[in-house]
């Protein structure tokens, strides 16, 4: 059973159980409340069954931050969420990425598969030559202890990139 989520602006139809807006509201505020589910529905055994889903809460997670952040959701073989982590923090324009240390936290979640993502505060959601370098990278390095790479997802201004979708992965 869905239970509702408070969210400003929004009330809940007690005959329907759908989310009303109170007054009239902005793209911005519509978007904001949509993460706002995302981030409250996606918790621990909620299953990725697609990269639409994985790509939406991602963008939940990283839309609107200043600095770059990677972050690696941990799943489960039949991609359930085990965890999902900041990995690196780093300024407007990059954030150093470890493969030791993302092979260390996999193995710390026990994951048999992961999903990266990170944000472009610059609103370009295209892959640098460096985010194409270091997934490769990291696809590498998962590959020696079976761990699947699913997914790199980049959020900049409009739609989610997946790398797996464009052929990047």
């Amino acid at each position: 059973m869905n239970t509702a989520i408070k969210i400003p602006f929004f009330s809940i139809n007690e005959k329907t159980g759908k989310y009303e807006a109170r007054r009239t509201l902005t793209e911005a505020q519509i978007i904001k409340a949509a993460d706002t589910i995302i981030k409250k529905r996606v918790t621990k055994g909620f299953l990725f069954s697609d990269v639409v889903s994985a790509a939406n809460y991602c963008r939940s997670l990283l839309l609107g931050l200043e600095q770059e952040v990677f972050i690696c959701l941990f799943l489960t073989n039949q991609h359930r969420l085990i965890e999902s982590e900041e990995l690196s923090r780093g300024t407007i324009d990059s954030a150093s990425i470890y493969p030791r240390e993302v092979v260390k936290r996999v193995l710390h979640h026990n994951a048999a598969a992961v999903i990266f993502a990170h944000n472009h505060p610059s609103g370009i959601n295209e892959p640098s030559q460096s985010d194409i370098g270091i997934t490769l990278k990291l696809k590498d390095a998962l590959r020696l202890i079976d761990v699947r790479v699913l997914d790199h997802v980049i959020i900049g201004d409009g739609l989610p990139l997946s790398m797996a979708k464009t052929g990047h992965l």
